[in-house]
């Protein structure tokens, strides 16, 4: 039982770190004027619980601060995975 209380939060911490290296990489890519990746797969990952990850490597890395969708766009995300985590932790465990 309480191994599998772990997982979500397992599930969590490699969303938001690919959420946050995703970021980084595209960062990168950008200054070496590389093929980018697209701006949907940030929100993707920021809507499956990898907001803060999103959001840290935005920050961190000064990546996507000035576009008004990033910058609203992102914290709302976060609001929404905190509601949604709370009603899963309430009413699934």
């Amino acid at each position: 039982m309480v191994l599998s209380c772990i997982y979500p939060f397992i599930y969590l911490l490699v969303i938001n770190l690919a959420g946050f290296f995703t970021i980084g990489l595209d960062k990168s890519k950008a200054r070496k004027d590389r093929w980018r990746i697209p701006e949907r797969r940030f929100f993707i990952l920021a809507f499956f619980g990898g907001s803060l990850g999103v959001y840290l490597g935005m920050h961190l890395f000064r990546h996507k601060t000035q576009h008004v969708k990033f910058t609203v766009g992102i914290p709302l995300m976060i609001i929404l995975n905190i509601f949604c985590g709370y009603f899963i932790l309430r009413y699934w465990f």
